[in-house]
């Protein structure tokens, strides 16, 4: 749906997107995550056609988007941090003009407008002012405008910032239901937003890209390892003995543990193997309860720190070196 080749952009001597390249499919639900100053914006605006690249080229559906604008921009919705919203019109006045402007057929525009208000949920908004919604409903307004013309990639740029619980789930929910009809590239700092909603998660840092995968694919990765968290109740050489007799596990780390006559501990089982089974048996025959048995994984925050924090690149790179 979307191909990005060989993507640079340079303001001068600074390099803010550095021969970046990825590919967008669709029908999925895309987090665009960096920190700031990682040239994610940067992107996002080329790839929306706002501003020029210095190298490389954005395919949308096949059409460049330098080379065919009109006929590329017309397959993007794009809602941006802060929504283009005129105050002083109505939420119907709004919608009107913005299809006009992105030159829906006459005959097509009442119909069009109807089914994306349907799916904001701004019907009963439509006679309201603009300026008097709230920031939330504001939010649904500007969804709406980037919903028009039936765009099959549709571009969110921190939808829910400064929005509250109710009305971040509210939204959280029509960015999923979206991604049933369209292809969602969402941008956001909430990295638990990334995780409930998308698909598949691109991190870049320093204008590079640094990950590109599923949340899950990717906390496995970065973990390096199939493991296992514990809390078993029983002596600890009893379980030890016990856990020595499964094959395939690689390491058994203890820790203390919070419930009284247990254990917690952390095993390292090498290969792809599912070695739930095996271990529960091996602790059944001799009597010691699995309180908590999960897989180890890092969160989306732990992954994305770990890939754009220096130090934490530095330790890794001192550690292979030392392997």
């Amino acid at each position: 749906m979307i191909e990005v080749k060989n993507l640079v952009k340079k303001y001068g001597d600074h390099t803010a997107v550095d021969h970046l390249n990825f590919t967008v499919e669709k029908g999925k639900i895309y987090g665009f995550l960096g920190p700031n100053g990682a040239g994610k914006s940067t992107t996002m605006n080329m790839i929306t056609g706002y501003i020029a690249s210095t190298e490389g080229e954005i395919l949308i559906d096949g059409h460049n988007i330098l080379d065919e604008p009109e006929v590329a921009k017309k397959k993007i919705g794009y809602l941006p941090e802060i929504p283009p919203l005129y105050q002083d019109m109505t939420v119907l006045e709004y919608l009107k003009f913005a299809a006009e402007l992105k030159a829906i057929p006459k005959e097509k525009r009442e119909k069009n407008i109807k089914e994306v208000m349907s799916t904001t949920k701004l019907e009963d908004m439509k006679r309201r002012l603009i300026k008097n919604l709230s920031k939330g409903y504001k939010q649904r307004v500007g969804l709406a405008q980037a919903l028009l013309g039936y765009p099959e990639v549709i571009i969110l740029d921190e939808p829910t910032v400064g929005l509250d619980p109710k009305q971040i789930i509210e939204i959280r929910d029509l960015i999923k239901s979206l991604g049933q009809k369209h292809t969602v590239i969402l941008s956001s700092h909430i990295l638990s937003e990334v995780s409930a909603v998308c698909d598949h998660v691109l991190i870049i840092d320093k204008g590079k890209l640094v990950a590109s995968d599923t949340p899950e694919n990717l906390s496995k990765v970065m973990t390096g390892m199939n493991s296992l968290e514990l809390t078993v109740k029983g002596e600890e050489a009893v379980i030890r003995d016990a856990l020595g007799m499964v094959e395939n596990i690689e390491n058994i780390a203890y820790h203390s543990s919070m419930t009284e006559g247990a254990h917690d501990f952390t095993i390292k089982i090498s290969g792809d193997m599912d070695m739930r089974e095996n271990i529960f048996f091996a602790l059944s025959e001799v009597k010691c309860p699995i309180l908590r048995m999960q897989p180890t994984n890092m969160s989306l925050e732990e992954v994305f720190l770990k890939l754009t924090n220096d130090e934490g690149k530095m330790r890794d790179k001192e550690m292979e070196g030392e392997q």
